[in-house]
């Protein structure tokens, strides 16, 4: 049973792997042998790591050297029937050890809120037939269903699937969904490029899959995640450390000078009963009992000014550590940026328009040059933005004030960037409906959609812009006429736009006369329309984050598990690793992958002169925050993702449920 355990099942042939597992594609697992692993394996789920109890948790408050000090006061005070005194000593300490732990009670109920999720349900194969179950009862060597809307319920390797792409920006980083594909890779290929696996608590956005189950519970990715949070050391932070060291340094000169006075006062002749009971009354009056109090309560109105910015402090000495913080390592995914995809630049006719607002939200405005088009716009430009409406299976939806996707991202964006230019989905679909469609499928790279106008049906299509160029022959020029297509030119603009991180569309039409489509009626004869290059932004309050950072002498690194380029473009345009803020130039960059080929002298060099860590694996954040800290800074670790969660442990100070800047 230990055999079915594997690094490597993207490297494996599929029928190998249901072969190592001893499952069958077409039968799944019996009802037996399903409750037989089920028992050996565990559930399906992340084993949680021990909590201390409350009263644990209330005892901690008294573990520090100071409240030493004073409980010893205390007895010594009760034993010689100073009763007042005594009484308000331990009051002191039980106040301050109430005030911590009802700080702490309250941030850990708030994180158990944020960890409460409802068990998935799965689609598996047992006995030959197709049942739904809780996702904790599945086991390895299960053969599941996936569709759109689905959470991967555990780590599988991908038998057969059609259009299948998945939202794993938690797990890696990657701002848009994967596509995913069968077949096998590279064994040293990356998790985050590993095209032919599912990883447990991803999203499925779009297409169908049957796999198989290769890891449950603590042995998924998730899991493995989990073992490093709980590998990764409790560090103490800059007021802990000084008042330790205070209270050392008190506690040896309160005693020595103790001493003295003792040895003096039997010296000069006085009684054994008198000068004990008189370096007893020095030793307490000497002992500062009120500085425990007087740090409890500033910390607690930190923590309560942090809460009303919706940050939450599980523990009080972390907001002293946020004003000693030296370097701030941050995730990009949903951190820094928006975690929505936003058109930026769209080429037409020609030229390059510049696309304004962040996110799916319709509010902007679309220029060319720097000035306002206001709703004059180019044949071209209207076209392409009319294709990528049109050519969509995705929608829009506003709640309460907020906008979001209700399918792929990317078409989303499309259809914000339409809206921006006065085009509506309802409006175009009324005008132009739709009559058939042509999927995207990953072996074809585009997606084609045939409408009805009034002059005549017409075939939208959109997708990767080499696809889409090998079937054009004619382009749509700025006065709204036909020309040859120049597809070097073309490839040279998509080429400039994906140097600025964007993800590049092409979109192109053709009048048929015909009511249904087959593929090869959008091989050829297509006019080229334009490109639309979209990017998942950076916030504009991340950016002002990060100007304030650098004036407080605060430097700024961005760990992520997305592409080099799209994630040193962000940075650039974030500011980070510029001395004068964001410019045309761009901040050192190195990968997941270079940085394996380090030494641990070499990675502290370069943790320190690199501002953008791109592609890297969750173990590899852990490692630079490390690397960091072995040059004495203070590290603060910010992060939304599961991928951060080992990083965020390893921090000084380490956000733990924030709405970030």
């Amino acid at each position: 049973m230990e055999s079915l355990v594997c690094k490597h099942w993207h490297h494996c042939p599929a029928e190998e792997v249901t072969t190592l597992l001893t499952t069958h594609p077409s039968k799944g697992l019996s009802q037996f042998e399903s409750a037989h692993r089920l028992k050996h394996f565990g559930p399906n789920s992340v084993t949680p790591k021990k909590q201390k109890g409350p009263l644990i948790r209330l005892l901690l408050q008294f573990h520090q050297p100071l409240v030493y000090i004073l409980l010893a006061a205390a007895v010594i005070t009760l034993l010689l029937k100073e009763y007042v005194d005594s009484a308000v000593i331990f009051g002191v300490v039980i106040v301050n050890a109430f005030i911590g732990f009802i700080q702490e009670s309250k941030a850990e109920k708030a994180i158990e809120s944020l960890k409460q999720m409802m068990t998935t349900q799965a689609t598996v194969l047992r006995d030959s037939k197709w049942i739904q179950i809780d996702s904790v009862n599945l086991v390895v060597g299960d053969i599941v269903r996936l569709q759109s809307g689905d959470k991967v319920p555990a780590d599988v390797r991908l038998l057969s699937c059609r259009d299948l792409q998945v939202d794993e920006s938690a797990l890696t980083g990657e701002s848009v969904p994967v596509l995913k594909k069968e077949g096998m890779l590279d064994p040293e290929t990356i998790l985050a490029d590993r095209r032919n696996m599912a990883y447990a608590g991803t999203l499925v956005t779009y297409g169908q899959a049957q796999a198989v189950i290769v890891a449950t519970g603590d042995n998924t990715e998730t899991g493995r995640i989990s073992e490093l949070i709980a590998q990764a050391a409790d560090l103490s932070t800059p007021l802990t450390k000084k008042i330790a060291a205070f209270s050392k340094i008190l506690l040896i000169a309160i005693l020595a000078l103790a001493a003295l006075t003792f040895a003096v006062g039997l010296w000069r002749g006085e009684g054994v009963v008198e000068m004990f009971m008189a370096t007893v009354a020095l030793t307490v009056g000497a002992i500062p009992e009120g500085l425990p109090a007087a740090v409890t309560i500033t910390l607690a109105i930190g923590v309560g000014r942090m809460a009303k910015r919706k940050a939450i402090i599980r523990k009080l000495p972390a907001v002293e550590t946020l004003g000693s913080t030296t370097v701030i390592c941050s995730d990009k995914t949903g951190t820094l940026t928006e975690n929505q995809m936003t058109v930026r630049r769209i080429f037409a006719g020609g030229a390059i328009f510049e696309v304004e607002g962040n996110g799916y939200s319709p509010e902007g405005k679309i220029t060319s040059g720097g000035s306002d088009l206001s709703g004059k716009h180019p044949e071209p430009l209207s076209e392409t933005l009319l294709a990528g409406v049109l050519c969509n299976d995705s929608r829009l939806a506003e709640t309460d004030g907020l906008w979001r996707i209700e399918g792929d991202p990317t078409e989303g964006a499309l259809i914000t960037s339409a809206a921006k230019g006065g085009i509506t989905v309802g409006d175009a679909v009324e005008q132009s409906p739709r009559l058939d469609i042509v999927p995207f499928e990953s072996e074809r790279q585009f997606m084609a959609t045939l409408h009805k106008k009034a002059d005549g049906n017409m075939l939208y299509l959109k997708g990767a812009i080499e696809k889409v160029l090998h079937g054009c022959s004619e382009i749509l020029t700025a006065d709204g006429k036909s020309a040859a297509i120049d597809r070097e030119d073309i490839m040279k603009k998509a080429d400039e736009l994906a140097s600025e991180g964007l993800r590049v569309l092409a979109l192109a039409r053709k009048k048929i006369d015909k009511d249904k489509l087959e593929v090869d009626d959008c091989l050829s004869g297509l006019t080229f329309l334009g490109l639309q290059g979209m990017i998942d932004p950076p916030r504009t309050e991340a950016i002002e984050a990060v100007g304030v950072c650098r004036g407080a002498g605060i430097s700024v690194k961005m760990i992520t598990g997305d592409h080099a380029v799209t994630a040193t473009e962000i940075a650039r345009q974030l500011g980070i690793g510029l001395a004068g803020g964001a410019s045309g130039e761009k901040p050192r960059t190195l990968t997941g992958k270079q940085l394996e080929s380090l030494t641990d002298e070499e990675l502290i060099e370069s943790a320190e002169t690199t501002s953008v860590f791109a592609r890297v694996a969750p173990e590899q954040k852990l490692r630079l925050v490390e690397a960091l800290q072995a040059r004495n800074h203070i590290v603060a670790m910010t992060g939304d993702g599961v991928n951060d969660a080992p990083a965020l442990k390893q921090g000084h100070c380490r956000p733990t449920a924030v709405k970030v800047w």
